[in-house]
């Protein structure tokens, strides 16, 4: 274009022209070199996320096969088999990349921390190092061996199962190092349609992305190993019957209540469990099963509502999953039933203080009725003040939770008061007491091995003394009639004191039974 007859102008355009030309493919180049590399930047940050989450998923695929081995144990060994393999090949890239750019002499940019991409254009680099004429150096040969082993490791776990069938087909796709076509048409090998030829920049950029389909492989088996286990977790063969009765405790001749639904314990730990509106430390209370283990005070007798809810985090946000469920409470079995049959006793006269209750109902659900009875304070607590006859029946009434009733009865026989024990000075029967602890003494009266403590007032009585009349007296202490006719005892005299009248304190209607008298023995 510049040589021939042309004019000394036209030569010198058409030198410019060239000069144009060669300017804009040096342009074109550059900004081509810089692609490669923009490119490379954005594998390298894939690889590196993508390294990160499979770490994860291969963490919980060791995690559950530890938990649940039956599930979890073989799909675990092949994915750090998968890891092993991928590690090797991964980290052999990373050692052809640095030999590149050693061989290059490039030096990353202190300042963006980037590889120099535009002056990365040598092509002969892996030329030189992997191909020879029409065949493979020996670096060439170690390439194409990493990678077929890599591919031979990976297929011989996917091998094992038949569901991993179409993740291999895919598998063996990526990885494909079958002969390629070429823009003439022409069939020539993998490593030299892929690698030959090219500028430094490009060849980095390709392994770089050969490290992604490395990462990209992993996650695409660590989730197959998951979702093989998953969907064979969740085939009605691994579910189970689940029985969810209305409450937890029913009473003999009530009807069940409840239903069965088909499901499976799942081991996904939540991020907050609250129940009957306290937080529970999941650190303590999730077990292995995720199942989660409540501690809480049971509360009275009767039927209580569990309230709560699950927080777990799915997509991203918080799903709440409520809790409702409820017991109920029966009375603590801390003492034994046990009664004589002949025994079912109360005393007239007395405030016999009775508890009723009836088994798995609250207090206030519990209705009781009889002659004299009525209710007290306290959990079960009467008082029965039985009148005239000789029983008296008692009959309960409880309401049940479906609203049905529940009834006994207990018949019980109704005593007098005992006859009281009459006595001198704290002594009773024939006692020896001089005159003088006579004339100063008390008269009272006592019930013996009587089941109440009941105090009892002596209202007046009546003393003989030998040779002497007999004295009235009204209370508990000797009037002076009687001190005088006691002064004139002898020793020896027997003086009687008797019809002894009596009644209980705080119950003066009660007409106790006449009094047993007492004797005294003069002894000077």
């Amino acid at each position: 274009m510049a040589g021939g007859k042309l004019s000394a102008r036209q030569k010198m355009i058409n030198l410019m022209y060239l000069v144009f030309i060669a300017m804009m493919a040096m342009n074109m180049s550059k900004e081509v070199l810089s692609a490669f590399g923009l490119m490379e930047s954005k594998f390298a940050d894939a690889n590196e996320a993508t390294g990160n989450r499979n770490e994860a998923m291969l963490t919980d695929l060791k995690t559950k096969g530890e938990e649940k081995p039956e599930e979890f144990k073989i799909p675990a060994a092949r994915a750090q088999q998968v890891q092993i393999a991928s590690d090797k090949f991964y980290k052999y890239l990373e050692t052809v990349k640095a030999d590149l750019i050693k061989a290059g002499k490039y030096e990353v940019d202190p300042e963006t921390g980037k590889l120099p991409f535009e002056a990365m254009d040598k092509t002969d680099i892996l030329d030189e190092a992997w191909f020879t004429g029409d065949r493979l150096t020996k670096k060439g040969e170690e390439f194409m061996a990493q990678v077929n082993e890599y591919k031979s490791s990976v297929k011989a776990v996917l091998a094992k199962d038949e569901a991993y069938r179409g993740e291999s087909e895919t598998f063996e796709k990526t990885f494909s190092t079958e002969k390629e076509v070429n823009k003439d048409g022409k069939k020539i090998d993998w490593l030299n349609y892929n690698f030959q030829g090219y500028p430094a920049i490009a060849s980095y950029t390709k392994l770089t992305a050969l490290q992604n389909d490395v990462r990209v492989t992993e996650a695409n088996l660590y989730n197959l190993f998951l979702g093989n286990t998953l969907a064979e977790a969740t085939t009605l063969n691994n579910y189970k019957a689940i029985v969810l009765a209305d409450k937890s405790a029913f009473f003999a001749g009530e009807k069940f209540q409840g239903r069965v639904v088909i499901g499976k314990y799942a081991n996904v730990p939540p991020t907050k469990l609250v129940v009957q509106g306290e937080e529970v430390d999941l650190s303590k209370a999730i077990d292995s099963t995720g199942a989660a283990t409540l501690d809480f005070n049971v509360g009275n007798v009767g039927e209580h509502d569990i309230k709560g809810e699950f927080t777990f985090i799915e997509n991203g946000k918080e799903l709440p999953i409520p809790i409702v469920a409820n017991y109920v409470v029966v009375p603590r079995p801390n003492s034994a039933t046990i009664s004589a049959d002949k025994m079912n006793v109360v005393y007239r006269g007395v405030a016999n203080p009775m508890t009723i209750s009836f088994a798995g109902v609250p207090d206030n659900k519990v209705n009781a009725s009889g002659a004299g009875l009525s209710k007290a304070s306290g959990i079960g607590k009467y008082v029965m003040n039985p009148g005239s006859g000789r029983e008296v029946t008692i009959n309960v009434t409880a309401t049940l939770d479906d609203g049905s009733k529940a009834s006994d009865q207990q018949t019980f026989r109704i005593k007098d008061i005992p006859k009281p024990t009459g006595t001198i000075a704290g002594q009773d029967g024939i006692v020896k007491l001089p005159k003088r602890n006579v004339e100063i003494g008390t008269v009272g009266a006592v019930l013996e091995d009587f089941v109440f403590d009941l105090p009892i007032n002596v209202t007046s009585f009546k003393i003989k003394v030998p040779g002497q009349p007999t004295v009235q007296v009204t209370g508990t202490k000797m009037n002076s009639q009687a001190k005088s006719a006691i002064g004139r005892a002898r020793t020896g005299d027997v003086i009687a004191i008797f019809d002894i009248k009596a009644q209980i304190t705080g119950n003066a209607s009660y007409r106790l039974k006449g009094v047993s008298p007492v004797t005294v023995e003069v002894t000077n």
